[in-house]
């Protein structure tokens, strides 16, 4: 399998636009600039390649502004936080192959050459390089097959920097924020085999575009100095979730890339026990100290007059829950409070047991985890069957806290099976017999599940923490990155992954369908990270992207109620982005199946309303060319002040004091760019831009009378005009849009299939059958559409409707447009509607205006149909 990469994304070319636009004003393709360092005595002299930025910081601040604002940021920046630019991307939106087609773009608009990508784990690492090296081919497609070398940094061959330095080529390094973060690091010693320098001088006077990927991780002192030591031009920060949001100029928060269908949707399979209350369960949930006592907030089995029930009480230290308890006889012997130890969080038993916060005993938590692992083999097991004529491997992911739940040696130091691995085997045994999934995974139990933990020195698997060894993680994170697309494979038997490390950044796979947390002790993995492992979009055996929202399914089997779930993950979403994701997690249990109406393809007003718009279009666009010269010259003609290109200059006086160096800024200045600029070629540079003929472009430059500001700043001048040009362009094109019926071909009935809802307060339960294709419910998006339905099933003239399926699309110049309803409306005559619902006040967006012209244009090619924007059915009179 070689994966694809769809290259028209439109919200990735949005983020690559918005650093570019930063730069607005740097002349094309001339930031690189040659450099020397001398060595010892001038005897030794090393040349090389860097980036330079002309622009000034004002420059920088009003392009910032303006990006800002196209991208609808809340808080527009009213000074510039120094030259750190901020990108928020979702988990499994593709955040790093954003980050990589920047640097092509950089360098194929402005010349810079010169990259570091800094991270803060060997995970990320390795996750960094395999997308370099899989995304190479797609990117030498897309750029001309521009030279680029990538590299990740080795202590070991320091020497290799040189090359960095000197290289004339895009120039890539990959290094972990360790490797340079302390001065007794290799980088920063003076080096013999370098002539005396710092291997790190290399990088430094090429003043590199630093990419600091999760810069999260590193916000302390240490790490930030380091960054700044490695003499940057600018930094772009990437994550999904940013601690400091410096100049933040794109935003793609979970909301946004779930709503877009960019993620998986999520749905959580919940599993609490009801009336367990034959053990002795405690809980800790809490530990406190005020000046004269600790106290511990535990959650018990209580005595009431309703029976038992699980509450939380305050205990100290010699507190006896048997009394706590309303004298439950389970709690008699051993479960006095010995100890509160707050700095550890735990407390101690007189049974001789200690309890950590978070953790818990007694109850049935070994059969709640036997439990999850059954559910999640057998919802596997359901989607497996479901997608195998698909093409598409279902993977499910287990994250566990003890590696030896799932694996343990004997005396001999052989593996064995720890209980997971044991109840997991039952539960395939079990499910896999059953008729209706029997052959379905043609291979052994032994085979289809694994672990993925760090080694020790003896190779046995091992608990990997944060405080884990680099090496343990490499031979960890090495076997997951670099069999990617084998995993994904059909022919690969591996469909189970039991995981320890993998919890962190930097592993995800886009066939994840089930996650299960088995954790016998408190988590500390955020929600957001659980399901971040398994919210990208699927792929097929071809390696393209599933677009199908009703493939695309997270399932979370938790061991915890759904409301409990869900309030969590909201309140991280919140704290982190500020923006609520109520109402998008689904909970299973609320699943049912859209069913059509059984012979609804078979039913006359059916067959006349599909015959009338099955059809697919293509279509052409005309325009009056005198209308585009007229218009773009004039758009042009209104454009802001261009302002001439700047060199600015900050001197620092370092000084030094009890903390170490220190540096004061002590003058600054900026001055016109007083160069030569090389003019590129204007109506080429355009007409690629556009796809105008050059001597149409002449006629809009000309009576643009803006064309002596092409010698203030050529690059600013040119790349405003052509955002002016395309804005013109896109209203003119849809203006004079006509389509046409392309033969014979339809939109395929196989393709009402039978899908799977989470229903909520907008799932329209059907009463008359007969009116409409559905058997059951249809889902809906809004009150409008809700009431539209309600009173297409009501109104007598209203014979038949239905709401148009997702995948009926009508190609535009602007993306995909997906029409609401079909109806047939019955008074003195009979006439077959197509409707686009929408709010009386509601403000549309330009595109939606113009995905609606162009909605009516395709259908004015349709005998007998009408095309009508409503807000209620009585608008259809």
């Amino acid at each position: 399998m070689k994966l694809h990469f769809d290259p028209n994304q439109q919200y990735q070319l949005d983020a690559v636009q918005s650093i570019i636009d930063i730069f607005e004003g740097q002349p094309l393709n001339q930031g690189d600039f040659g450099f020397s360092i001398s060595g010892n005595g001038q005897l030794f002299n090393e040349n090389g390649v860097g980036n330079r930025i002309v622009i000034s910081d004002e420059q920088i601040l009003k392009n910032l502004r303006v990006v800002q604002g196209k991208n609808g940021l809340a808080d527009i920046s009213e000074n510039l936080d120094g030259m750190h630019f901020s990108i928020e991307m979702e988990t499994g939106t593709g955040k790093t192959y954003v980050y990589i087609r920047t640097i092509y773009e950089l360098n194929k608009k402005y010349g810079f050459k010169k990259f570091v990508i800094v991270v803060p784990s060997v995970a990320i690492r390795e996750g960094v390089l395999k997308n370099l090296e899989i995304t190479f081919d797609h990117f030498q497609n897309l750029y001309d097959r521009i030279p680029v070398h990538f590299d990740v940094y080795d202590s070991k061959k320091v020497s290799g920097l040189r090359g960095f330095a000197s290289s004339n080529a895009i120039q890539i390094l990959v290094i972990n924020i360790d490797s340079f973060a302390k001065d007794a690091n290799v980088i920063n010693r003076e080096n013999d085999k370098l002539t005396g320098k710092k291997p790190i001088e290399f990088i430094q006077t090429t003043r590199p575009i630093v990419i600091v990927d999760e810069p999260q991780n590193m916000e302390t002192e240490i790490r930030k100095k380091a960054i700044e030591n490695l003499n940057y031009s600018c930094t772009l920060r990437y994550s999904a979730t940013h601690t400091n949001l410096y100049n933040l100029i794109y935003s793609l928060d979970p909301v946004k890339a779930y709503d877009l269908g960019l993620v998986k949707q999520i749905e959580v399979d919940s599993i609490v026990t009801e009336n367990d209350f034959n053990d002795a369960f405690i809980k800790l949930e809490k530990v406190s100290a005020t000046k004269t006592r600790t106290s511990a907030r535990i959650l018990i089995d209580v005595n009431t007059n309703d029976g038992v029930k699980r509450k939380t009480v305050s205990a100290r230290v010699g507190d006896d829950l048997y009394k706590l308890s309303k004298n439950r006889e389970i709690y008699k012997q051993g479960y006095i409070i010995n100890g509160i130890d707050v700095a550890a969080e735990y407390i101690s038993l007189s049974n001789g047991e200690d309890l950590f916060v978070g953790d818990a005993q007694g109850g049935m938590t070994d059969e709640i985890m036997k439990f999850q692992i059954e559910k999640t083999v057998k919802e596997h097991f359901i989607k497996e069957k479901k997608y195998q004529d698909k093409g598409i491997k279902v993977l499910s992911l287990f994250f566990i806290d003890r590696v030896a739940n799932y694996r343990q040696y004997d005396e001999a130091g052989n593996p064995v099976h720890g209980k997971f691995a044991k109840w997991f085997e039952d539960a395939f045994k079990s499910i896999s017999s059953k008729s209706a999934y029997k052959g379905l995974i043609p291979f052994s139990v032994e085979e289809v599940h694994n672990g993925y933990f760090a080694k020790d020195k003896k190779g046995k698997f091992k608990d990997s923490q944060k405080a884990a060894k680099a090496q343990s993680d490499i031979d960890t994170f090495k076997l997951i990155m670099k069999d990617k697309e084998r995993l994904l494979s059909t022919d690969e038997p591996l469909r189970f992954i039991f995981s320890h490390s993998a919890l962190r950044e930097g592993w995800d796979s886009p066939n994840v369908f089930q996650i299960c947390t088995l954790n016998e002790t408190r988590s500390e993995l955020k929600k957001r990270q659980e399901i971040g492992r398994g919210l990208r979009l699927a792929v097929d055996q071809s390696g393209l992207r599933i677009q199908n929202p009703l493939i695309n399914k997270l399932t979370v089997i938790a061991n915890e109620s759904y409301e409990d779930f869900a309030k969590q993950l909201q309140n991280e979403i919140e704290n982190e982005c500020g923006v609520s994701f109520k109402g998008r997690i689904k909970n299973r249990k609320n699943q049912k199946t859209v069913k059509y109406r059984k012979g609804f393809d078979l039913d006359e007003n059916f067959l006349k309303l599909w015959d009338k718009i099955k059809y697919q279009t293509r279509y052409r666009v005309m325009y009056e060319t005198g209308d585009l010269v007229e218009k773009a010259s004039k758009a042009i003609g209104n454009m802001p002040e261009i302002k001439e290109a700047v060199i600015k200059s900050t001197k620092t006086a370092v000084k030094f004091d009890e903390g170490g160096i220190i540096s004061d800024v002590v003058s600054s200045y900026s001055t016109v760019w007083d160069n030569t600029f090389q003019v590129p070629d204007v109506l080429s540079y355009i007409q690629n831009k556009t796809g105008l003929t050059r001597s149409t472009i002449m006629q809009i430059l000309t009576r643009s009378n803006r064309l002596d500001d092409l010698l203030v700043n050529p690059q600013l001048f040119l790349d405003s005009a052509v955002a002016e040009i395309n804005e013109v362009l896109n209203g003119l094109m849809i203006d004079g849009i006509k389509y046409e019926k392309i033969g014979d071909v339809e939109y395929e009935m196989r393709l009402f299939e039978e899908y799977e809802i989470h229903v909520n307060d907008l799932t329209f339960y059907i009463s008359q059958k007969e009116k409409t294709i559905y058997g059951n419910m249809v889902p809906l998006d809004s009150g409008i559409e809700y009431q539209f339905a309600k009173d297409c099933e009501i109104r007598e003239d209203i014979e038949f409707y239905f709401k148009l399926p997702f995948w009926f699309k009508i190609k535009t110049p602007i993306g995909n447009y997906n029409p609401d309803w079909a109806l047939i409306k019955t008074n003195e005559s009979t006439i077959y509607f197509v409707a686009e619902t929408k709010s009386e006040n509601q403000e549309l967006k330009i595109s939606e205006k113009r995905k609606i012209k162009c909605g009516k244009a395709h259908f004015d090619e349709f005998d007998g149909v009408k095309y009508r924007q409503v807000v209620k059915v009585s608008d259809l009179d």
